[in-house]
């Protein structure tokens, strides 16, 4: 299908006519479509088409077809029904009543072609633009950011479940591709084993019988691997993508020594959570755990605008893995709030978003202030110790040398590197001064009989505590408190827009659906600014509310 650009036209009078009559104070849809005559146009999707070939559906059509579709939670066939069906649906898209539609899978099509073309971000920026030229959004105000957790759309899988389940997946993949080979290579107990999908339900309940059943699967499994190894093999059979999948699944949790027989790994063997997959079918879900929660699948991270005289208007999302902690993140949304000029001025998260590097590049780069509590400094045990904490040392940065609350002076001062290789500073004192110290024992357990502080580079050092020193600040803590708000969006996108289960597999399309879902959420909110109608207030339960009136 190839492009060929068109002006929006006018909405057929007869549309109108029953749209008014059928609706006379409107929907979202008539609206939208009433303040934003043209809130995506073809052009706008020009590098996803070839310039030759059979015209295709406007694009633009799709893509609002598609924040209509998540605005409601449709699928694509009831999304494709509602535009043969919904007036208000064909008043926005500007057809006529007796429009007969198309088939629900180019709304599949459209969507493909936006991850193929690296588009995702379109739906959301191009509207974001149409909303900025009426003033609703601007850059350097105030924004907020949260996450939330993702729910994978495939199935959490268990130990056994998954290698019986990538073996059988596997094996079913390559009777489609190399049926006579695989006939060959196959063991009897091979159809009784995988000849359906794995279900607990049908595996052995006693322990013994289960790591029994894991051993033979995981023979069989090298069986095969070696089968296909072997210079007889096909070649098409190799480049199945599930082989791939089976020898990492295999390389995880099992061990051969010496060719003998496998071995399931013990949890110290196993490596992180990053680097094993819990599903065969969707190999970018992971597990991961925050507080009490314990997820398979994605995290996602929502900013909005959150100035007190604006559209509470989401302008980023962002999907990551789900073990990825959110401090890795927060450089990357403001790059892509870069990329489409709207960097706030004051970027209110909570502490898992900060640390010492972010504060300093954050401002350094963005001239953004990350306004958000940082982690504190571990208390020692008592009141002594804690007078000769890191902070009660005093450092001279143009000279080299720290002096402690005894008044003494650093000998040495020297540039190292942590564990993960970030930059620091370390500064020792000397053996006679600490040893005949009368407060040693308080400042130091060290068998050198010395002290030894470690700290940031200056600018990183000074950024902390001054983000510590504000913490305390009653005025900050006000401020502070608009952060909050965030957690009313996430609430309004898992319940209303689908937000936290994934409609799709791998992180690609995950992430599409989560910018759709940001859409849907900002043409509802710009609609009920636009009609001013007033912010909903946060819910105060009846109980709740009586001791406010005491």
């Amino acid at each position: 299908m190839s492009l060929r650009p068109e002006p929006i036209g006018t909405i057929p009078a007869e549309t109108v006519r029953v749209a008014r009559a059928a609706f006379p104070k409107g929907t979202t849809a008539t609206r939208l479509r009433d303040e934003f005559s043209a809130l995506y146009q073809d052009e706008d999707f020009g590098g996803l088409y070839p310039t030759r070939g059979q015209p295709g559906l406007p694009p633009w059509r799709l893509a609002l077809v598609t924040v209509f579709q998540f605005s409601e939670q449709l699928s694509d066939r009831q999304a494709a029904d509602a535009v043969r069906a919904r007036i208000d649906w064909k008043y926005a898209l500007g057809l006529e009543l007796t429009d007969p539609g198309f088939h629900f899978s180019v709304l599949t099509e459209f969507r493909a072609r936006l991850i193929a073309g690296d588009a995702a971000h379109l739906l959301l920026d191009r509207m974001l633009t149409r909303f900025r030229a009426r003033g609703l959004v601007k850059a350097r105000g105030k924004q907020r950011t949260d996450s939330t957790h993702v729910l994978a759309a495939v199935h959490d899988l268990h130990l056994l479940e998954l290698v019986a389940e990538t073996l059988r997946a596997a094996l079913d993949d390559l009777a489609a591709v190399a049926p006579d080979w695989l006939r060959g290579i196959t063991q009897p107990v091979w159809f009784e084993r995988y000849g359906r999908r794995v279900e607990d339900y049908r595996l052995p309940k006693g322990r013994a019988e289960r790591e029994a059943l894991a051993r033979a699967i995981g023979a069989d499994g090298f069986s095969l691997l070696e089968a296909l190894d072997a210079p007889d093999a096909p070649p098409a059979a190799r480049g199945v993508p599930m082989v791939g999948t089976l020898r990492d699944v295999w390389r995880v949790h099992y061990a051969r020594e010496g060719g003998g027989p496998p071995r399931g790994r013990s949890g110290p063997e196993l490596p992180p959570v990053g680097e094993r997959l819990q599903s065969p079918y969707d190999p970018e879900v992971h597990y991961s755990t925050k507080r009490q929660m314990e997820w398979s699948g994605y995290k996602v991270h929502v900013t909005e605008v959150c100035d007190a005289d604006a559209a509470h208007l989401v302008t980023n999302v962002m999907t990551c893995p789900a073990m990825q902690p959110d401090m890795a993140s927060t450089a990357a949304i403001h790059e892509q709030l870069a990329a489409k000029d709207l960097l706030p001025a004051e970027h209110f998260v909570d502490a898992g978003y900060v640390d010492a590097g972010l504060l300093v590049g954050s401002r350094r780069d963005h001239a953004v202030a990350l306004e958000g509590p940082v982690r504190a400094m571990p208390q020692r045990a008592t009141e002594a110790e804690r007078s000769y904490e890191q902070r009660q040392f005093v450092i001279d940065w143009k000279h080299e040398r720290v002096t402690c609350p005894q008044g003494k002076t650093s000998v040495t001062w020297r540039a190292t590197r942590d564990e993960v290789g970030a930059p620091r500073f370390q500064a020792m004192f000397s053996r006679t001064d600490c040893g005949a110290c009368p407060a040693r024992r308080s400042c130091t357990s060290s068998k050198e009989r010395r002290r030894s502080v470690y700290f940031l580079p200056r600018s990183e050092y000074e950024a902390l505590n001054a983000a510590r020193d504000r913490m305390q600040d009653p005025v900050w803590k006000e401020r502070y408190r608009i952060r909050a708000g965030i957690e009313g969006t996430l609430s309004q996108g898992v319940r209303a827009f689908g937000l936290r289960r994934s409609r799709y597999i791998g992180q690609a399309k995950t992430g599409l659906q989560h910018v759709c879902v940001a859409a849907a959420m900002n043409a509802s909110r710009a609609v009920h600014w636009l009609a001013e109608t007033p912010r909903a207030r946060t819910r105060v339960t009846r109980f709740a509310a009586l001791a406010k009136a005491a």
